[in-house]
């Protein structure tokens, strides 16, 4: 296992009493500043920052960079954890999406007119889970390495027969967009807005490529929880994990959040259109974006979807390479993955009336 420590920047660290600070930083880019932070979160002072990107290698999605501004905000350290949703479920009694059987009438709004129904022995409570392939496949079909799995659940992450044991301090999967915002509401927090994520994932660093700086990962170069091998049948395991890894097991960034890439994909509160950033460049400088009054994905037009940031362990260079912060995809609210998490925010003004007798 990789010890955790903190990524050195062109920043002055030091974390104490629950605060983190930040000398040197950059000026007129997003910076984590000295404040009494609420327990397992980091405040980050807000301030102007370049979101998207203008590499070569960068998604269309991503193009163009372009000035954000977003005011200061609070956000979790690590993604929730089990052992935090757990805290959830048992307070609540919430059930989650995959643990309902799927509505059918709800199915067939989401797809193409004249698509036949589903059989009736699949609407039933489940998720998909990363099974992997028997060897070389067509990466454009990931049907190849995901399984839809009946019982296959936040407490079951592989399925039946499989439990939270030792996992406890992994992020929770298997959480759908619903599930997050349920777990966030009750935790007097909201989802990031996909320009706070970006905000925080750079750390500071301005306009780099990755959460760590320049130097690209590979199967030498370890920063995150990423897949070593051949994708998506041969996995190494060079970093110790076949799926997901504690929260804090890789490098934290210069405002000492963990897991902002790689490990698994986090919900954010927009919608997701691939012009989002294209619309938003012409608008000179925005503050506060919150995305688009809906969802639109040409690849897939029937449903609406959401962002989700930061890449997972299955991420690699030869495909998805999502584990940069500019990157981004959508996802079906609806949905639940064994590599889709989450992390909150919380704003002063949250805060405020979350304290308030």
């Amino acid at each position: 296992m990789r010890k955790a420590r903190t990524l050195k920047t062109s920043h002055l660290i030091l974390v104490c009493a629950g605060a983190t600070l930040i000398w040197g930083s950059v000026a007129g880019v997003c910076a984590a500043e000295t404040a009494e932070a609420p327990p397992g979160m980091v405040w980050i002072a807000g301030g102007t920052f370049v979101m998207g990107s203008d590499a070569e290698d960068a998604w269309p999605a991503e193009h163009p960079a372009h000035p954000v501004e977003v005011d200061g905000f609070w956000i979790d350290a690590t993604e929730v954890t089990n052992a935090e949703f757990e805290a959830f479920v048992t307070a609540t009694g919430y059930v989650s999406t995959a643990e309902k059987a799927p509505d059918v009438t709800e199915i067939m709004e989401q797809l193409p007119p004249g698509t036949p129904p589903p059989p009736a022995e699949s609407l039933v409570p489940g998720s998909l889970v990363f099974t992997g392939a028997p060897g070389p496949v067509d990466l454009r079909n990931f049907a190849q390495w995901w399984t839809w799995t009946p019982g296959a659940d936040w407490r079951r992450p592989t399925g039946p027969g499989s439990s939270l044991e030792g996992l406890m301090d992994h992020p929770v999967v298997h959480v759908s967009w619903f599930d997050a915002v349920a777990y966030a509401t009750w935790a007097g927090k909201r989802l990031p807005t996909e320009a706070e994520w970006e905000c925080a994932a750079r750390g500071g660093l301005v306009q780099k490529p990755f959460v760590w700086g320049d130097d690209p990962p590979s199967d030498d170069q370890i920063y995150a929880n990423l897949w070593q091998g051949v994708f998506p049948h041969e996995n190494t395991e060079r970093d110790g994990y076949r799926f997901t890894a504690p929260v804090k097991t890789y490098l934290a960034n210069g405002f000492g959040l963990y897991g902002m890439a790689g490990n698994v994909w986090e919900w954010c509160g927009d919608w997701f259109r691939p012009d989002t950033h294209q619309s938003a460049a012409t608008a000179g400088t925005v503050k506060n974006p919150q995305g688009p009054a809906r969802g639109f994905n040409p690849q897939n037009p029937y449903q609406q979807e959401r962002v989700i940031k930061g890449g997972s362990f299955l991420c690699h260079v030869a495909y998805c390479a999502s584990y940069r912060p500019s990157a981004r995809q959508g996802n079906t609210p609806d949905s639940s993955t064994s590599h889709m998490g989450f992390r909150c925010v919380m704003t002063a003004a949250m805060r405020e009336a979350k304290t308030k007798p």
